[in-house]
């Protein structure tokens, strides 16, 4: 994958590995464990919304976010097809937009290790810009340990722990593996994250 990946150019021709077209099992998994109370969340690279509506119907108010203009408004068709109220905007996690704010909840599927590769030290600090006080996380990464061409981006538990521990506390650091995507044949090793705004 190249570095400066045009993003929108990938939701025009399809080429989209990452979308399984159903809410991630490892965002229900964790959100079932943890019980976090709904509330304004965050949905980073939020892509065509399959998670944000989810979360939506789970009773938070979310907004999604993501860099391609294609992805926000088949994310906006998604929300309108399933009958639930969400807001989606394009932009850049690096220069978050000041509407998006006191967030309580954030989920990432793979934002984090795209914009790693590019400012590894960056996306920790602009994320919990708009975080409130106590807010907490899920980011779901690509694993080092089992790197794969085609596949997702990979990080180090080292570099997760550096990168992500500038502005938050790790809760919580297992492996697990990325749903299955269609027109995909492996199941990619991830990592996923779960943490608490210092």
């Amino acid at each position: 994958m190249k570095e400066h990946q045009d993003w929108n150019e990938c939701y025009r021709d399809g080429q989209l590995p990452w979308d399984t077209g159903r809410p991630s099992l490892e965002l229900q998994r964790v959100l079932s464990r943890i019980k976090i109370p709904p509330g304004r969340a965050l949905d980073i690279g939020c892509g065509t919304g399959t998670n944000s509506v989810w979360l939506a119907e789970q009773g938070f108010d979310v907004t999604g976010i993501d860099v391609a203009p294609l992805a926000i408004h088949r994310a906006e068709e998604r929300a309108k097809a399933a009958g639930v109220k969400a807001t989606f905007l394009v932009g850049d996690v690096l220069h978050l937009p000041d509407e998006i704010n006191s967030i309580e909840f954030f989920f990432d599927r793979g934002c984090y290790h795209a914009v790693r590769r590019v400012a590894p030290d960056a996306y920790a600090p602009a994320v919990a810009k708009c975080l409130s006080s106590s807010a907490h996380g899920l980011i779901l990464a690509g694993n080092a340990r089992e790197p794969r061409t085609p596949g997702p981006p990979v990080v180090t538990e080292e570099g997760i722990r550096h990168e992500l521990g500038l502005s938050f506390r790790i809760l919580d650091l297992h492996e697990f593996r990325f749903d299955d995507a269609p027109g995909v044949t492996e199941s990619f090793l991830g990592w996923s994250c779960l943490v608490e705004k210092k």
